[in-house]
């Protein structure tokens, strides 16, 4: 099953605390990864402030800025123009 061989190359980028190792180069592996972070750690429907992605983003990467712009210029969260509120993409239909 493609999903569960996606879900377990994501998971060996995790530490045993959860934390993330290093973020991939290649852009497959780092948008598997950003697929990954996006549904776990951001809610469909709900408005976030940078300062609330910040912190999700801390729980698993010290370098938040770069992992938020990732999942920025991937299409998996959206920002407003002011760039003061984020939401989650709706998945790829």
């Amino acid at each position: 099953m493609p999903e569960h061989r996606t879900s377990h190359s994501v998971s060996a980028l995790f530490d045993g605390e959860g934390r993330l190792t290093t973020v991939p180069r290649r852009p497959a592996r780092r948008e598997q990864l950003l697929a990954h972070l996006a549904q776990t750690l951001f809610e469909q429907g709900r408005t976030y402030t940078e300062p609330e992605v910040n912190e999700a983003l801390r729980t698993v990467h010290p370098d938040c800025s770069a992992l938020r712009r990732y999942l920025v210029t991937s299409g998996h969260l959206t920002r407003t123009r002011d760039g003061g509120a984020y939401h989650r993409s709706s998945p790829a239909a």
